[in-house]
């Protein structure tokens, strides 16, 4: 296990699921982690449960307010951030609860629906960006990670917006990288490689796909090596958890 102590980290939409499962494999390698959500009392509940660590913040990646306003309190409180996660997202089923049994056409899907999704995902993740990587130059580094999904999802029949706001967001990071090459602030994309158990599954998936469900601390060994010595001048790379392994080994 990589030693992280000293390392501060932001996750955003950190309150569950995969943002969670990394928030939590952060703190027990040693880093400190600022725990992030739409709802404080919800940051500050999962920030006490992962140690003293961890502390909670409220941060909607909507809003370039609220972005700048939660960044100024991680940096009072932290001294800095040496990475960014940018994870935050909401799933297809916010807005039709029956996506695999009943997908809906593009058509179909409300334009709030759509903007929440796409502004969630693939503008938070700029906005996140945006607002910390001055800052990472000017103090001489930094690493950002942004979540992702398999590509078969981006371009599944009935996953609008949901889809295109992951494409948006390797599109986004393959540019952020381009324009961070030669500083010493590096980008990469991290994906689970799969459905994982969290609640952005439906009620109605059958108990043999739960099955198959991934773990969401699959996600654990890469962050945790992405934020550690190991990983450093790693850049521009797409890394999916379930192969990490084997990946790690062919470097």
């Amino acid at each position: 296990m990589e030693t992280l102590t000293g390392t501060r980290a932001i996750v955003t939409g950190a309150t569950s699921g995969l943002g969670r499962a990394m928030a939590k494999a952060l703190v027990d390698a040693g880093a400190q982690i600022a725990v992030t959500g739409r709802s404080r009392t919800r940051a500050e509940a999962v920030a006490s449960e992962l140690g003293q660590a961890a502390a909670g913040y409220e941060l909607d990646v909507r809003l370039e307010a609220s972005v700048e306003a939660c960044l100024e309190q991680v940096y009072e409180s932290f001294g800095g951030i040496d990475v960014l996660i940018n994870n935050a997202g909401i799933g297809m089923r916010s807005f039709n609860p029956s996506f695999m049994s009943s997908p809906q056409a593009f058509w179909e899907v409300s334009p709030d629906g759509f903007r929440d999704v796409i502004e969630t995902k693939m503008t938070g993740v700029f906005l996140a960006a945006r607002a910390i990587v001055p800052r990472m130059l000017e103090a001489g580094g930094g690493r950002i990670v942004n979540v992702s999904m398999n590509m078969q999802t981006m371009t599944r029949r009935g996953f609008v917006p949901y889809g295109p706001a992951g494409a948006g967001v390797e599109a986004l990071s393959r540019i952020m990288a381009a324009d961070l090459a030669e500083t010493p602030v590096t980008v990469n994309i991290l994906l689970p490689g799969g459905a994982t158990a969290t609640g952005m599954i439906p009620d109605d998936v059958s108990a043999e796909m739960r099955t198959r469900l991934l773990d969401p601390a699959i996600m654990g060994p890469p962050i945790v090596w992405l934020a550690s010595d190991d990983a450093a001048g790693i850049h521009d790379q797409r890394i999916v958890a379930t192969e990490f392994a084997d990946w790690l080994a062919r470097r």
